[in-house]
């Protein structure tokens, strides 16, 4: 599996991606353990994976959204068996809104996780979202020949997973349960909206309103008085700006990725919050360097 690359098996809005070599050098310098309880589709767990093994370091890896952990389980457990079923899937419309219309409580893991993957890949630009009663409903997406399955990148994930810890639950409880002092927890919410018609945190039947901002901080602030390197993204407003008041917040550029115009995916400002000073970021350290994907050590 030597030089297999290492990614994200899915798109996921708000993914980190693009974003990842901008936030390295923020990251702490040294860390025990690792935590990442807003997962979505793993790119910055992905990206420090490798230092995470070298290190024989643990890693926690946590999301709310049942769907996307069952994925990500059977990934771990069974990729042969989603390679082989995902491969019957085929581009086409009226087969998307049939596979849509299925209740995945009523299919094997497998199946299930192998639906999750094939929306993931051909809904209209990859958004995962659902209504107030859990159900998907992202209309088609128009690409040409898109890659369903990508084998490499599912068994290399697959290899990755196993090495993690990884659980389905409320950010809170998961983070608190397992993190201690010189570990570092990276928090990735659902943003604070930019507007009133910004706000987009579909992920889950669950909305992540003010209160869970409220509840967050209160959990950011938990994490340091433990002792923990806590790195967290928000948008760029000033209800994010007041709640992290006092800490190290550094601004970002980024590029918003999922807009129906095509227009308005421009570069915008994002805040990563940290809760520990510039010198024991990892820039401190070392000249920052692109991120090696090569698993070679799986």
């Amino acid at each position: 599996m030597e030089h297999i690359q290492l990614k994200p098996i899915i798109k996921w809005a708000g993914g980190k991606s693009r974003l990842i070599n901008k936030f390295l050098p923020y990251f702490p310098a040294e860390f025990n353990n690792y935590h990442e309880p807003f997962l979505g589709s793993g790119a910055v767990f992905f990206s420090l994976f490798n230092e995470i093994a070298s290190r024989k370091a643990k890693a926690y890896i946590s999301d709310l959204n049942d769907e996307l952990i069952n994925l990500y389980e059977v990934v771990r457990d069974d990729v042969e068996g989603i390679i082989k079923v995902s491969k019957e899937h085929i581009y086409d419309r009226d087969y998307y809104y049939y596979i849509r219309s299925l209740d995945p409580d009523k299919l094997s893991r497998t199946k299930r996780a192998s639906r999750m993957l094939y929306l993931n890949k051909t809904c209209f630009n990859g958004l995962w979202r659902v209504n107030s009663s859990g159900q998907f409903n992202v209309a088609f997406g128009n690409y040409t020949n898109p890659k369903i399955v990508d084998v490499p990148v599912l068994r290399s994930a697959s290899s990755v997973f196993k090495q993690a810890k990884l659980y389905c639950g409320d950010f809170e409880e998961v983070v608190l349960e397992n993190a201690k002092s010189g570990d570092f927890v990276y928090l990735d919410p659902p943003y604070v909206p930019l507007s009133s018609t910004a706000n987009f945190t579909g992920y889950t039947p669950y909305s992540f309103a003010k209160d869970d901002h409220l509840r967050l901080k209160r959990v950011f602030t938990q994490l340091v008085k433990r002792g923990c390197f806590v790195a967290l993204s928000n948008s760029n407003t000033e209800m994010a700006k007041e709640l992290y008041e006092g800490y190290n917040i550094k601004t970002v550029s980024a590029t918003r990725a999922i807009n129906c115009n095509t227009q308005k995916r421009g570069a915008i400002q994002e805040l990563l919050i940290l809760s520990y000073p510039d010198e024991l970021s990892r820039y401190n350290y070392r000249p920052l360097c692109s991120i090696n994907f090569s698993t070679s050590h799986i």
